[in-house]
């Protein structure tokens, strides 16, 4: 009898589209002799969509894949949390049969997806997901609280600024001017909780500052400012639970000068101006200790399932800092963390049934606590 995997992808992010991809990856990869899929769309507007639906916004390829060994979903409906009369989160199917999910795979990147709040619902519905827990994505999403814990766990990290959107719309000045006694120019713009580049912007002078921290404020309440550096950007993929191990790292190399960082474009147009190689060129001594931070970083967040973790490689001391880790990390054609593992010796349906069987594993453990005193 096949798993039953729910795979929910879209959500309400800047990171909507790259969500809808790395979702295609994954149903492309993922092996259909062990797993039944159910594709579970969430809306820009936070609508969860049923199958039917749900499958309208995939590729045609993925569409008509669907249609071969799944049949038709039009009458599939999703019951969520507040319907007294089924468990958690369950699959509805040809009107009054219900069917639950063995296992959700949420292949969700940025808000509502990647900070612990659809790790909330799938605890309280009681039904094994993959990837981080609730504190775990929570602080993985947000860069401040992340650097926080780096910095009580002694892992190096580079010059910043945080600030909330209020403090920037209260006194612009004082905030300009924190920004460029502490860090200088040129300096890095991010939302503080978001990824793939979305709202990330370089800053050389006062008025492109102004223009970044607009940007930036329009998807979080929370911005971040980093010192610039003459550097190299290594990620390492980990994988696992209570043991968790380490990928070859990767790299990417931006081919043309021009080209002043890894924007959102940049990444996933295919513009044919960056290639990921793993593993990095980097020495053996220099890959084990990238490999021992990245796993001080997951254990530092509590980390479970999977993460990506990104570093900065100076190019002026050869110091080795970290810059942040990504409990859901991109899952395209194009991105690091399937493209590490297979570098590494583990191909993608393979690291697939892994992340579903640490799911069970998890979500098993946390089965033992006792619920009531």
């Amino acid at each position: 009898m096949k798993t039953r995997v729910g795979i929910i992808f879209g959500g309400r992010s800047g990171e909507h589209e790259v969500s809808i991809r790395s979702a295609q990856t994954v149903i492309q990869q993922i092996n259909q002799e062990k797993y039944e899929i159910i594709p579970i769309a969430v809306s820009k507007e936070g609508k969860w969509l049923n199958s039917a639906k749900s499958i309208e916004l995939l590729p045609l390829e993925i569409r008509q894949k669907f249609n071969e060994s799944n049949g038709d979903f039009a009458e599939d409906k999703i019951a969520l949390l507040g319907d007294t009369e089924y468990d958690g989160l369950v699959n509805l199917t040809k009107g009054e049969s219900s069917q639950p999910l063995d296992v959700v795979f949420p292949v969700l990147h940025g808000t509502y997806g990647e900070d612990g709040t659809i790790q909330g619902l799938l605890e309280m519905a009681n039904i094994p997901y993959v990837g981080c827990g609730v504190l775990a994505s929570a602080c993985g999403m947000d860069k401040v609280f992340m650097k926080s814990l780096f910095r009580d766990s002694e892992l190096p990290m580079c010059k910043y600024v945080w600030f909330l959107r209020s403090e920037w719309e209260r006194n612009t000045n004082a905030v300009v001017s924190q920004i460029e006694v502490k860090l200088g120019y040129p300096c890095f713009v991010k939302p503080a909780n978001l990824g793939s580049s979305v709202g990330v912007s370089k800053a050389i002078d006062e008025p492109t500052l102004i223009k970044a921290i607009e940007l930036a404020a329009e998807y979080d309440r929370k911005i971040i400012v980093e010192e610039n550096l003459d550097m190299r950007e290594i990620e390492c993929a980990v994988i696992g639970n209570e043991s968790p191990r380490a990928s070859l790292p990767g790299e990417y190399i931006i081919k043309s000068d021009d080209k002043k960082f890894l924007d959102y474009t940049e990444k996933y147009a295919g513009t044919g101006n960056n290639e990921f190689i793993v593993p990095a060129h980097i020495s053996d001594e220099l890959t084990a200790k990238i490999q021992q931070m990245a796993i001080s970083a997951y254990r530092a967040i509590d980390g479970s399932g999977l993460a990506r973790v990104d570093f900065f490689l100076r190019n002026d001391s050869g110091v080795l800092l970290i810059n942040e880790i990504n409990t859901l990390p991109g899952m395209t054609d194009s991105s690091g963390f399937p493209k590490m593992w297979a570098g590494t010796g583990l191909n993608f349906p393979q690291v697939i049934d892994e992340l579903i069987r640490l799911a069970f594993e998890r979500h098993a453990d946390k089965s033992r606590n006792k619920t009531s005193f």
